[in-house]
């Protein structure tokens, strides 16, 4: 086998392999550099585009109107952003609590219960990666405000957007949701694989202490003097199965017993 696979690539058929292989190795490195190109270039205009248009007397004298009155929200068709208002000042200036963090776009408005327990060890590593040393926290809850609009979705200024994504690297808290049930967290975050690797840990956790307290629960209905091991939803499925197995059993015992009198009543 290896003799004839050392006879087709020194070959004629040898050539057209590697010459088809280096080819698309080229083409390859083209796409990634044009990825590149189109990455750096996010948020950019270019104005050398076929769909570029030059903005109109009566835009450039909106957007000077706009500048002055930077606390002014615009609209245009179903996008828009929001007026800039008194709290937003007292947001980045003198945050309560959570809000200190809240540049990351993090969605934690209720400081108790087991979600925040959860999340908040994530938020913490989140902010020790993204915050830059020299960097106060007020500067990019600045650049929050005024260029992300306060928002994950929405963009007020392009500079200073781009700017809180280049100082923070990029790290963003995207959302948190349940699914199916109240411990199956769902958490999506930008960020390095090993903040990745923590909300994933964060949700496997979450769903396997929720799940085993719900296994638990129904164990106890069936016998409240059970001996409970915790640390394994397996197990205690194996346990909660055996147990209602076993009742089973009885109920279909007294089933058999019942009908049996009741047979004997009748004779």
């Amino acid at each position: 086998m290896t003799n004839i696979k050392e006879r087709f690539l020194n070959g004629e058929f040898g050539e057209i392999y590697q010459s088809d292989a280096l080819a698309k190795l080229k083409e390859r490195v083209e796409q990634r550099k044009e990825f590149k190109k189109r990455k750096e270039n996010m948020g950019k205009i270019d104005k050398n585009s076929k769909f570029y248009k030059p903005p109109t007397l009566e835009e450039r004298l909106e957007n000077i109107k706009y500048f002055f009155l930077f606390w002014r929200g615009r609209k245009r068709g179903m996008i828009f952003t929001r007026n800039i208002e008194l709290d937003d000042f007292r947001y980045i200036f003198f945050p309560k609590g959570f809000e200190k963090y809240g540049y990351l776009g993090t969605h934690l408005w209720n400081e108790e219960g087991d979600y925040f327990n959860a999340l908040y060890p994530l938020v913490l590593a989140m902010d020790y990666e993204a915050k830059p040393k020299f960097c106060p926290r007020w500067f990019l809850r600045f650049l929050h405000v005024f260029g992300s609009d306060k928002s994950i979705v929405r963009v007020r200024n392009w500079t200073l957007h781009n700017l809180l994504r280049k100082l923070t690297k990029g790290i963003a808290f995207v959302d948190w949701k349940t699914k199916w049930h109240s411990y199956d967290l769902r958490i999506s975050i930008h960020g390095p694989k090993h903040l990745q690797n923590l909300a994933e840990d964060i949700e496997g956790g979450f769903y396997s202490r929720g799940r085993q307290e719900e296994i638990v629960a129904e164990i106890m209905k069936l016998d409240p003097k059970a001996s409970i091991i915790w640390g394994s939803i397996d197990r205690l499925e194996k346990q909660l199965e055996k147990l209602e197995a076993e009742k089973e059993k009885r109920d279909k015992q007294l089933d058999s017993l019942v009908q049996q009198a009741n047979d004997k009543l009748r004779k």
